[in-house]
């Protein structure tokens, strides 16, 4: 394996038979991509609901599973070059998702309860949404800053400790030698 092809980026590979520019512009009309046959008047409804929230969602649903669900990704983050917001990309079981306003942790969370529920997008999409709506219930920012200020006060009280502690004892019997 060579060093070019290790840290060299992939092409993005979509999902079979999903043509980039017709689902961007599916997506103008109601922010839902769907093929035939899905109902994309309850996704829409769902999607619309997102975005009163203040989550600028945009939804694509594909066929079946591709052969990788790192396809699902690749097309999200395609489809969010040209598209603000979030972009979820479901299929029968998986979902890849994009976004420039909420972070990879929030949004990978979010497609867990997301994920394997079949050939039934307006579950999924509703689950991702509900997840996605739910307060943050840790702030690990705040949670870092405190563990860093208690480990500061710790060794700044062990400092203080050592120094009131007086001489190194270890020095005294080295003064008493000296002095025979």
């Amino acid at each position: 394996m060579t060093v070019l092809h290790t840290f060299a980026p992939m092409a993005a590979e979509l999902p079979p038979n999903t043509v980039l520019s017709s689902v961007e512009s599916d997506l103008a009309d109601n922010h839902v991509a769907a093929p035939k046959g899905v109902d994309q008047e309850k996704l829409a409804a769902i999607v619309a609901e997102a975005r009163s929230e203040g989550i600028p969602l945009s939804v694509v649903v594909v066929p079946g599973n591709p052969g990788h669900d790192s396809s699902l990704r690749d097309l999200a983050t395609e489809v969010g070059e040209s598209t603000e917001g979030t972009v979820a990309v479901f299929s029968d079981d998986w979902i890849g998702t994009h976004s420039d306003s909420i972070s990879r942790v929030r949004l990978e969370w979010a497609e867990d309860g997301a994920k394997y529920k079949g050939n039934h997008p307006e579950v999924a999409v509703r689950a991702f949404v509900d997840r996605l709506e739910q307060p943050e219930g840790v702030s690990w920012g705040l949670i870092t800053g405190i563990l860093l200020t208690l480990t500061a006060l710790v060794i700044a009280g062990l400092y203080v400790v050592k120094v009131r502690r007086g001489p190194d004892v270890d020095a005294a019997p080295a003064e008493l030698d000296s002095t025979r």
